[in-house]
């Protein structure tokens, strides 16, 4: 990996919580870079990313996102996903974090070639969000 993956990789998840990137910009500015995908880990307040060739970076999250719902809510999950992609005013990448985490979601992966994200759950719940045409 070289240190312009890095940087995008680092610019993409900084441009998250300060809300300077949206998810779709985000998405293009990795595809970009190379990169085939991420996954996000509440548990761990990591986000990995991952290189076709198999390395992978790993960056801890700014914020803590607190504890995970025991059960997942596969409807208060796709509620939080429609909350974000209409983009209202008090949109934050934290405030969705918070809302999925409520809902008991542990993490999610995101793949550029799959064109969706998997959210699971602690029990490996799923719910499957496709991104949008």
């Amino acid at each position: 990996m070289d240190a312009q993956q890095k940087a995008v990789a680092e610019r993409c998840l900084a441009g998250a919580y300060d809300n300077s990137m949206s998810f779709p910009q985000s998405v293009g500015a990795l595809m970009q870079a190379g990169f085939e995908g991420y996954l996000v880990d509440f548990r761990s307040n990591t986000r990995t990313h991952y290189l076709p060739d198999g390395e992978t970076l790993v960056l801890g999250a700014p914020v803590d996102e607190g504890e995970v719902a025991a059960a997942f809510d596969a409807d208060g999950v796709a509620a939080a996903v429609r909350w974000a992609q209409r983009a209202p005013a008090d949109y934050s990448y934290a405030g969705f974090s918070a809302k999925v985490t409520s809902h008991g979601c542990a993490g999610y992966i995101v793949s550029f070639a799959g064109r969706r994200v998997v959210y699971f759950g602690r029990t490996a719940e799923l719910h499957v969000e496709h991104f949008p045409q």
